[in-house]
């Protein structure tokens, strides 16, 4: 079974307008690994990107891994397959290497005709539009998953946003075991019990937002003020590696077990991302960068559902 790449490209927040030419890029750049979801919006130009890079001879669909995932308004077994389907048509692709729960987080369906993609609000156009919850119990979900893997629409599957108490319990009822948990994680948010638990279980960890703020400013989730780049101790070792505090943080990652998935729209900066596999940080250095943390989380539907879609909505304790 081919083995997903450590080092992949997040294409959450990519613009529809630049997506397929910056997939193209990133290939160029030397990116194999993916990382989509119905939710990002940009499913159907990612598939342009790809299709352009097999059709101008770069790679083959063999050489990709790529992913997407499950949105939340899709969890009940009848809505899995057509979600994933979507998903598929949108890339261009006949199967998906990993297929992932977004969030542990069942919402009322909304049909994929009538709006694409759903998003949180169950009807945005509403005078007062809401977040609302439908009860599917994520092993309901999990057992549709795992039936998709049986038709071949994905290679393998795993759950995203997942706490150690719901891996404990997808691992006691699961028949397809997942292959990758992807949570936040960066030095600010450590997560080193979840990461030997995914150990213990076998369970590979991916880490989004691996420079952690970075990505969050935009919308107004974090300040400029938050940045792991700053800090002084990363600042030291970049200068020690001549590497950018960007590439220690990100070897940081790597060394720690965990692939990563940052993303730029900057070829330079692509590859940097890329130039991290030839120097490795001290014990000392690993163990500097990990006692930045100050389980600051970003991403925390706890949070942002209730500010931006009024339902207090938390799933981290």
């Amino acid at each position: 079974m081919k083995n997903m790449p450590d080092i992949g490209f997040g294409l959450w927040k990519i613009d529809p307008v630049e997506c397929a030419d910056v997939v193209v890029e990133a290939i160029k750049a030397g990116y194999r690994h993916f990382d989509c979801a119905a939710d990002y919006g940009n499913e159907a130009e990612v598939g342009v990107g790809l299709a352009t890079a097999i059709g101008d001879g770069l790679v083959s669909r063999d050489d990709l891994w790529v992913t997407s995932k499950l949105w939340n308004t899709f969890h009940h077994p009848d809505h899995v397959e057509a979600a994933c389907q979507k998903s598929l048509d949108d890339l261009g692709l006949d199967y998906l290497d990993l297929y992932l729960i977004h969030f542990p987080i069942a919402l009322e369906y909304v049909p994929i005709e009538e709006r694409y993609p759903p998003e949180w609000l169950f009807n945005p156009d509403a005078e007062k539009s809401e977040m609302r919850r439908q009860p599917v119990p994520l092993h309901d979900t999990w057992a549709a998953l795992e039936k998709l893997v049986r038709q071949g629409m994905v290679r393998q599957i795993g759950v995203c946003n997942y706490n150690s108490a719901l891996v404990h319990d997808l691992m006691s009822y699961a028949e397809t075991k997942p292959s990758v948990l992807q949570i936040e994680a960066h030095p600010y948010l450590t997560q080193e019990k979840l990461l030997r638990l995914a150990k213990h279980y076998g369970i590979a960890v991916t880490a989004f937002s691996p420079l952690a703020s970075k990505s969050y400013v935009e919308i107004d989730m974090a300040s400029e003020t938050d940045s792991v780049l700053s800090e002084k101790a990363v600042e030291e070792i970049a200068t020690a590696h001549s590497k950018t505090p960007a590439q220690v943080v990100l070897r940081w990652a790597l060394q720690r077990g965990t692939s990563i998935i940052p993303k730029s729209t900057d070829p330079q900066h692509m590859r940097e991302n890329l130039a991290i596999t030839d120097f490795s940080l001290t014990e000392a250095q690993m163990n500097s960068i990990s006692a930045l943390n100050a389980n600051r989380r970003f991403n925390d539907p706890g949070v942002f559902c209730e500010q931006a879609f009024g339902l207090f909505n938390p799933i981290y304790d």
